[in-house]
């Protein structure tokens, strides 16, 4: 039988990033989180976490990172189904989650919200570009993951949401000053633009959609999709911003398109590990539902 407790200690590391911060996570001391860990390897003859910074799996470590995750769905399952079982530990499972910051301040936190208040839960959620949020469930960290990935991650099934649209817009000062001339790969080249981290390619994109080229964009980096808004409010620079989010700025002439008609269409798609669980099939719904009232029809 494997020992569960130092499986929880290796996915907090993973999850945490660091011995220390697991150690904080399941109230230990970081020689106990190793302890544990060393004994795991030991009995399953590889090694199990790349002591880095943040720590990373190992293949064989994100493959126990993901039995483990199941098993915690599947004893909340029994919970529900016999409850006069007592499987010791907290009534509530963790359930994580990687979504990318546009979803979850737009569409996706309501959903999340009334899920975990109508059940057992506490949710996780990790914040990455859409198109790197795949590489938590591929590390074994997440359960599940809104992503700009179609082709499922190992061991896990993928089904489209919808597409987010996205607009280039900035304020009508900004748009006097760096673009009265119009919009092109010069100006481009010389207007501040907005990336939320070194990972954001959706200005870039744009901006190769429309000038059929390359364009070096100089850059402010604001690691927030509100900071966004407010950035581009206040005339800092022009962005990628959804659509559905800044709609009354737009209405109100606050904020205007860089280029109107020039929409970006972003899929995004649902991976969740391949396991027999009625809690994530539960939240599976939820956000299908949510992504159906607020995503372009995929």
């Amino acid at each position: 039988m494997l020992d569960y407790a130092a499986l929880s200690a290796l996915a907090a590391v993973v999850r945490e990033g660091s011995f220390e911060r697991a150690a904080q996570a399941l109230h230990v001391t970081p020689s106990a989180i190793s302890q544990r860990i060393r004994q795991l390897e030991e009995r399953v003859g590889a090694a199990l976490v790349v002591r880095d910074q943040p720590c990373r799996p190992t293949e064989t470590g994100r493959r126990l990172c993901q039995h483990v995750d199941r098993v915690r769905l599947l004893e909340q399952d029994l919970r529900g189904t016999l409850p006069g079982l007592d499987l010791g530990g907290n009534a509530r499972v963790s359930l994580p989650v990687a979504v990318n910051a546009d979803s979850l301040a737009t569409w996706l936190a309501p959903a999340l919200a009334a899920f975990a208040a109508a059940r057992p839960v506490l949710m996780e959620v990790a914040v990455d570009d859409q198109d790197h949020t795949g590489e938590w469930l591929r590390s074994g960290a997440v359960v599940a993951a809104v992503t700009g990935i179609a082709r499922p991650v190992s061991g896990c099934n993928s089904r489209a949401l919808g597409a987010m649209r996205y607009v280039a817009a900035a304020s009508p000062a900004f748009m006097q000053r760096y673009f009265s001339d119009g919009v092109g790969a010069g100006s481009l080249a010389e207007a501040p633009s907005l990336v939320f981290n070194t990972k954001d390619e959706l200005q870039a994109r744009w901006a190769r959609r429309l000038c059929h080229r390359h364009v070096e964009l100089p850059r402010h980096t604001l690691p927030s999709t509100e900071a966004f808004v407010a950035a581009a409010l206040a005339g800092m620079g022009w962005g990628m911003h959804p659509q559905a989010l800044i709609a009354p700025q737009l209405a109100s002439g606050a904020l205007v398109e860089l280029v109107p008609g020039t929409p970006l269409d972003v899929p995004l798609y649902w991976q969740h590990a391949r396991a027999a669980s009625a809690l994530l099939d539960e939240l599976s719904a939820a956000v299908f539902a949510a992504a159906t009232k607020a995503l372009l029809t995929p």
